[in-house]
């Protein structure tokens, strides 16, 4: 990973670090806001709590689970255009011609060689990453909250959001990585004149091929770096999600 970074940095500049920032400032606009409120829903309209008020954590992982693959679904474009132009740093240094120029470029290029079809390229193993990422940071942060809360002294407060966000992003990024893995890959891969993957067929065989060829780790390639990302993330958006909760006189998440 710090290769990685030094090599970006040495070859592309400091600020390539942060390329892609704006499509994934958009996916998050979407993803995070669905994910969010179709969980709340499902857990306090849907799933239903049981009658000493509490929240059964298989209900709590089905509620995850659906959260995380809607808000993914319907995230997807700006997903995919992030990762097209994240990808531009290496073609050119390996003596490719540029693919894209911009957010707006890579959006209606991808339109124009695949339709509007073509923004959804990949989005089976990323809902499914989604899916898992969900159902490790949703269901662990609202799980981790009500044990800690019902099983010691310490109050509704930052101290709590801090550990279970804590809890919630090794937990994420222990049960995305695989599905990371997979979802980059497909994403990533060139594509014939209809759309279609030229090295995978789909989530299962890049699955199979990345097994068969590189071994089980290989799914955990970036486990360091995808979890150094989701332990800032998660303790960032929950400590200011419940913050911003209880200034709206709201009650926590």
């Amino acid at each position: 990973m710090w290769a990685t970074a030094g090599g970006i940095i040495r070859e592309e500049g400091f600020f390539k670090l942060w390329c892609g920032m704006t499509p994934a400032i958009y996916r998050h606009m979407v993803y995070s806001g669905v994910r969010i409120v179709t969980f709340e829903f499902l857990r306090d309209s849907v799933m239903s709590k049981d009658p000493d008020g509490s929240f059964p954590i298989w209900k709590s992982a089905m509620s995850g689970v659906i959260a995380g693959a809607l808000a993914q679904l319907l995230a997807n474009p700006a997903d995919l255009v992030k990762v097209h132009i994240q990808m531009e740093g290496k073609r050119r240094l390996m003596g490719e011609p540029p693919r894209v120029f911009g957010t707006w470029h890579a959006f209606t290029e991808i339109v124009k060689k695949g339709g509007v079809r073509g923004l959804w390229k990949g989005s089976v193993p990323n809902v499914q990453r989604a899916a898992l990422v969900n159902l490790g940071d949703l269901t662990t942060y609202d799980t981790a909250k009500r044990f800690i809360l019902t099983h010691t002294n310490l109050p509704d407060t930052y101290v709590t959001h801090t550990l279970s966000s804590g809890c919630a992003g090794l937990v994420a990024a222990t049960m995305g990585t695989p599905a990371d893995v997979i979802k980059t890959r497909i994403m990533n891969q060139p594509t014939d004149a209809k759309g279609n993957g030229l090295l995978y067929k789909g989530s299962i065989d890049c699955l199979m091929k990345t097994v068969k060829n590189e071994g089980m780790f290989a799914l955990y390639k970036g486990f360091f770096p995808v979890w150094i990302r989701m332990a800032p993330w998660s303790l960032t958006f929950w400590l200011s999600f419940e913050k911003i909760r209880s200034t709206l006189v709201a009650s926590g998440f």
